[in-house]
């Protein structure tokens, strides 16, 4: 789904700085209402500053933001609309509960009196669709932090806002609940219909709650699209490897070509000459035992790209539905592989490599690398 300039939150043209030090230049991000779009990027990217200033806590140096298409605030004029105005619900990293309010006061607090009636029967329905219906009255300290979030999430909906902002939401939370709690927001807040901006560094999160992503790094945005887009047709090294983690090789393009010790695979349109590098996710890899042939799997294109010769085995785990496969080059480089299954073959043994080529991805080395 894409923005809506008209509809939703429109931030056009931020730039901003602390000092000397810029953090965002000339950043355009738009949200739809029913959207959920992330800001993905690495620690000191400049995605929470952006997701500050859309909230009113930094003011606006440069650019434009317009919620619902109405200007809510333009760089360099006055007559920002304070925090409390913008209809905007914000949920902070630490939850920023009342300790001295228990979960039905705590999300009430926000609520205009005006409104307390309506909303109400709201807070009931949004208690019970979080399974915290019989933790009304308890106190933020004897909930777990996945009933924390879920609190501060509810509060921050409760006014019935047009724009929901949250920072890195799930950084609080153990491993073994994030993803059930994960699946649980995604459901809540698609069926309120906001327009939704998070901020995360995890790009698994990302992939699993967005319906865009865009990708920041030293204050711009690198890349947006689809998870599935940024996943499979990433724009550059830096946007592969941030979505996990890959095997690289370099080279030199010859005939539209580059060869690596893993076969030889398509340029694109990097001119002949070039140098260039081929990234491979670990879970590219179809591997086969000796006198056999690797085999697409399905949604594979039907040629692999195939080593031109074995590989040794380092290693092999099994990881449940995967397993775990380091393999030996003939330079003593290893490179790590995922295949499918319980595919163990001995440390030691040999195995013929194929590698499905829309998960390797083929930039121009910078000069400068």
């Amino acid at each position: 789904m894409r923005g809506d300039a008209s509809a939703g939150l429109s931030m056009s043209g931020i730039s901003h700085a602390f000092g000397e030090h810029r953090v965002l230049n000339d950043v355009s991000v738009d949200v739809a209402p029913g959207e959920l779009v992330c800001l993905l990027g690495p620690s000191g990217c400049g995605k929470t500053t952006l997701l500050r200033i859309a909230a009113g806590l930094e003011p606006l140096q440069q650019g434009r933001i317009a919620v619902d298409g109405i200007p809510i605030a333009e760089g360099g004029k006055p007559g920002a609309l304070p925090p409390e105005r913008r209809g905007i619900g914000l949920m902070f990293q630490d939850y920023a509960l009342f300790p001295h309010r228990n979960v039905r006061d705590n999300i009430a607090f926000g609520i205009d009196k005006s409104k307390g009636g309506r909303r109400s029967a709201w807070i009931d329905d949004a208690l019970a669709a979080m399974g915290l219906t019989r933790f009304a009255d308890a106190y933020p300290h004897t909930l777990s932090g996945g009933q924390q979030q879920r609190v501060a999430l509810i509060r921050a909906l409760a006014p019935g806002p047009n724009i929901l902002l949250l920072d890195e939401p799930f950084s609080g939370l153990d491993v073994t609940r994030r993803a059930q709690i994960r699946t649980d927001t995604l459901e809540f807040v698609k069926k309120t219909g906001v327009a939704t901006l998070m901020v995360t560094h995890d790009p698994e999160e990302a992939m699993f709650m967005a319906d865009r992503i865009f990708v920041m790094n030293e204050g711009v945005v690198v890349q947006d699209g689809s998870p599935v887009d940024l996943y499979f047709q990433p724009a550059s090294a830096f946007v592969a490897e941030l979505f996990g983690p890959v095997s690289r090789f370099t080279g030199t393009v010859r005939h539209d070509e580059i060869e690596t010790p893993l076969g030889t695979f398509s340029a694109g349109e990097l001119a002949g000459g070039s140098a260039a590098e081929v990234m491979i996710r670990p879970e590219a890899f179809r591997l086969a035992v000796e006198g056999s042939r690797p085999q697409p799997m399905p949604g594979d294109p039907e040629n692999l790209v195939i080593a031109p010769a074995p590989l040794e085995v380092v290693t092999a785990r099994p990881l449940g539905r995967s397993s775990f496969v380091q393999l030996k080059l003939n330079d003593g480089r290893t490179i790590d592989t995922r295949v499918p299954g319980t595919f163990l073959p001995g440390a030691g043994s040999k195995v013929l490599v194929g590698v499905n080529p829309r998960l390797a991805h083929v930039f121009t080395v910078p000069s400068a690398r």
